[in-house]
């Protein structure tokens, strides 16, 4: 039996959300590097579904990357992480609105056993919907970081993500020419079939 001495401290969870162009994988891998400057070993994830910019890292629209390991499935996390998770300090995990439930239990298990968890993922589907876990794994973190965009019509920060064209499928990935990000004013949860009138901006990176 442990003693208190002995006892494992429980970890912690941050979730990083917000809507496309926002700047969340950019916050995420932030936050990594920083973990690896202060020396802690790092294991960076994401769900192979995603893979606009890289297939062996985050990416962020600005360019800025981190080594990750593609997963199909958050069964195929739990068996590439757990044989290292000795090793392991800090868990990153981006795009984790494509991961199903299982991903919860599963974030409790490695917040029990000391680890440090970070989580980029969009918070809100195209039709303003609760996307995937994220809305529960955002009650059970200790730290919430919200990020907002910039509305791609008038300027104004941007909170929605504009799904462009006729598709209706809920998961289409991509990035500039099949979504925007808009404010409350200008975002339709519907299909934006006349396009945008977008600001002529220098660019549409993560802000």
């Amino acid at each position: 039996m442990q003693t208190p001495a002995q006892a494992i401290v429980p970890g912690v969870l941050e979730v990083i959300t917000g809507p496309m162009f926002s700047g969340k994988s950019e916050e995420l891998i932030r936050r990594l590097k920083r973990a690896r400057i202060a020396r802690q070993r790092v294991a960076c994830y994401k769900p192979d579904i995603d893979l606009r910019y890289h297939r062996t890292a985050i990416a962020s629209h600005s360019q800025q990357t981190h080594d990750a390991q593609t997963v199909r499935s958050v069964e195929d996390l739990r068996a590439v992480l757990f044989p290292i998770l000795a090793d392991v300090e800090v868990v990153g995990i981006d795009e984790v609105q494509f991961l199903s439930a299982e991903v919860i239990p599963l974030v409790a298990e490695l917040i029990m056993l000391g680890k440090r968890i970070i989580l980029g993922g969009l918070d809100m589907t195209f039709e303003a919907e609760p996307f995937g876990p994220v809305p529960q794994l955002m009650a059970m973190a200790d730290k919430v970081t919200k990020l907002s965009a910039v509305c791609m019509v008038c300027g104004q920060p941007a909170i929605h993500t504009q799904r462009l064209g006729q598709s209706q499928e809920l998961v289409v990935v991509g990035a500039t020419g099949l979504y925007e990000a808009r404010c409350r004013t200008h975002f339709t949860p519907h299909v934006d079939e006349s396009g945008s009138e977008q600001l002529e901006l220098v660019a549409r990176a993560d802000v």
